[in-house]
């Protein structure tokens, strides 16, 4: 029986803080490991924390810090994926300012204000309409991973103070809802 995990590309000490609050906020376990700006563990060290987690859905950060060339996190999911007992059964793309890279297609996004919008969105959470992809640090290996939903937020625990810890965190929450509603494990 595979281990039910989600990414979320970010791992900043504010993406950490808002991860494990979702956790919590959806009844699952966030992977404090994977966490860091970049990701300082494999995936191999990942999959095991995954593995040793009580239930599922499993978070797990990852995060380039800001490289628009295949970083350390992106290496992190790739080692992650090859794991046959690790199912991702989706990822929240965190919009950054990061140039030059190839972003992601996204089944959907959230806006800041909450909104679910069939289009992406910038860093700050705001919609940016007739675009779906989303330009992050840490996206472009999504595109090679067969990942059954990827849905677009802007930065974790920022957004304006829409998403910050303290008032529950709750446009992650909904970007994983949205992912845990659409794999049938709501």
């Amino acid at each position: 029986m595979s281990r039910k995990v989600i990414v979320l590309t970010d791992g900043d000490r504010v993406a950490k803080q808002v991860v494990e609050q979702v956790a919590k906020n959806v009844g699952g376990r966030a992977i404090s490991l994977s966490a860091g700006n970049p990701t300082a563990v494999s995936g191999e060290e990942i999959a095991q924390a995954v593995k040793s987690a009580p239930h599922d859905p499993v978070l797990v950060m990852v995060d380039d810090c800001g490289s628009k060339d295949t970083g350390y996190g992106e290496r992190a999911l790739e080692e992650l994926v090859q794991d046959p007992d690790i199912e991702i059964i989706g990822a929240v793309a965190v919009a950054s300012n990061t140039s030059d890279v190839e972003g992601v297609p996204v089944n959907l996004s959230v806006t800041r204000d909450g909104q679910i919008i069939d289009a992406s969105v910038n860093k700050d959470g705001d919609p940016l309409p007739n675009n779906h992809i989303i330009n992050g640090d840490t996206v472009d290996i999504l595109n090679r991973l067969k990942i059954p939903i990827i849905v677009g937020v802007g930065d974790l625990g920022k957004m304006n103070d829409a998403d910050l810890v303290e008032d529950g965190a709750k446009i992650t929450t909904m970007a994983v809802n949205e992912i845990l509603k659409r794999s049938n494990l709501h």
